[in-house]
């Protein structure tokens, strides 16, 4: 019983002050989801990856990425492609969300895409066939005229590449029989005697690259000339493919080789979420950051050697390191922390000048139940002031019965303590026309 009376003569009336809040929250809540859902939508949890050919380092590596993202929820779809220049239009098209792209492949100020940072360098491989009787010894680009040379498919971007450098040559593509054969074709033709050299353009950790350096028969064109080439063509850098970093015991390459490369650049679309693009440039900090035949450690990835605007996002990270949240906590959790300041100026836009609504209807609920009575006894007021006098009497005995079921259910308004005088004020003033009732009748 005690309970039930101190529930009853509360001080604050919870379900009035929550009826009277009810606007506001209600308010808030739908302001809160419209800014966290449409302000600022959580990162999707797919995101198609263009990668490259069969046997490829890109494919290689796409494998690396979707294990990687995959650890976050992320499930990264790898699309197969013919290589650079397929996966340029693939982001153009809207077909890939992320992709591996080759400097010199985009040109600058390819409107829609971002960098992410170059990976690695992928040397221009090219691979001739040792062919009996046959000399001198290819030294010079010049010495192609009239050989079968595979390019690869256009959309690999290596065609476009090597192009640039046979006219630095002065050498005509016409003057060598060119063919289009992908990577895992071309290597079969070489080594059938079909072909006599191939060009692609990869990382050394390509499987056709370690197996055709091991192969005897076929022989690593030595760019000399590669410091020339860099000056020419901006895009490519000299690289060294040191003496028996195949394989040392074998010592394999018998010889330094110099060569020039391309680097290979992760490029998105610009839509990509930033918590996306954070998420990458991590994977993409522990896949390449580490010391390989042409790099140091730490050397990539990088936001330099790409002519593709890097994302903010991504310069970012590369600047300040990972997201402050993301380094303690999971990725999606801390994406729902770093999400939450939306939400937070959304509340403070709306809580203040709704805060000020609140106590007002909050004061007007409780009192409403006091004041609408007053409606009640001016009602038995005007009635007993027009009341026929050929029928007073009767009159006065039903005002006087309505004012006892007035004062019975008033008796039974449950208000707070801090509103207890109107109440008490109610029921004088029921007494008072009371008294006046009974006081013309006594009259």
């Amino acid at each position: 019983m005690k309970r039930r009376a101190l529930r009853k003569f509360s001080l604050v009336s919870l379900r009035d002050l929550l009826a009277a809040s009810a606007p506001t929250i209600v308010l808030v809540a739908i302001a809160c989801a419209v800014a966290y859902v449409v302000v600022d939508p959580a990162p999707p949890r797919r995101v198609v990856l263009a990668t490259g050919q069969d046997n490829s380092a890109y494919e290689e590596f796409g494998r690396k990425y979707a294990a990687s993202l995959a650890r976050d929820g992320i499930k990264v779809e790898l699309q197969p492609s013919l290589g650079s220049q397929d996966n340029l239009q693939r982001l153009i098209d809207g077909k890939a969300d992320i992709a591996f792209v080759q400097s010199g492949t985009a040109g600058a100020g390819q409107r829609g895409l971002v960098s992410l940072g170059s990976l690695f360098t992928e040397p221009v491989w090219l691979f001739l066939r040792a062919q009996k009787g046959r000399q001198p010894e290819i030294r010079n680009l010049t010495q192609l005229k009239g050989l079968r040379i595979n390019l690869g498919p256009e959309g690999t971007g290596v065609p476009k590449l090597f192009r640039q450098v046979l006219d630095a040559n002065n050498v005509e593509p016409a003057q060598l029989t060119i063919s289009a054969l992908e990577n895992t074709p071309a290597t079969m033709a070489l080594l059938d005697g079909r072909i006599d050299g191939l060009v692609f353009s990869s990382a050394p950790e390509a499987p056709l690259v370690q197996m055709l350096l091991q192969t005897p028969g076929i022989r690593l064109f030595d760019f000399r000339q590669a410091e020339a080439y860099t000056r020419r063509l901006p895009f490519l850098t000299h690289v060294v493919l040191p003496r028996g970093i195949v394989d040392l015991g074998r010592d394999i390459p018998a010889q330094d080789f110099d060569l020039i490369a391309p680097t290979a650049t992760l490029v998105a679309r610009e839509q990509l979420h930033p918590a996306l693009v954070d998420l990458f440039v991590n994977a993409a900090t522990t896949i390449h950051g580490g010391t390989g035949w042409f790099q140091q450690q730490g050397q990539f990835p990088s936001p330099r050697y790409t002519e593709i605007p890097v994302s903010k996002e991504a310069a970012k990270y590369y600047r300040d390191g990972p997201p402050f949240l993301q380094r303690y906590m999971s990725f999606w959790l801390a994406n729902l922390f770093d999400r939450l300041w939306v939400v937070a100026v959304a509340l403070a836009a709306l809580i203040i000048p709704l805060s000020k609504v609140v106590p007002p209807l909050y004061v007007w609920r409780i009192r409403s139940r006091v004041y609408r009575w007053y409606g009640q006894l001016r009602a038995v007021e005007q009635a007993l002031e027009s009341a026929d006098p050929a029928r007073c009497d009767e009159v006065r005995a039903g005002l006087l019965r309505r004012l006892d079921e007035i004062e019975q259910r008033v008796n039974h308004i449950s208000i707070p303590l801090s509103y207890a005088d109107a109440l008490y004020g109610l029921r004088s003033h029921i007494n008072f026309v009371r008294q006046r009732v009974q006081g013309t009748a006594a009259g």
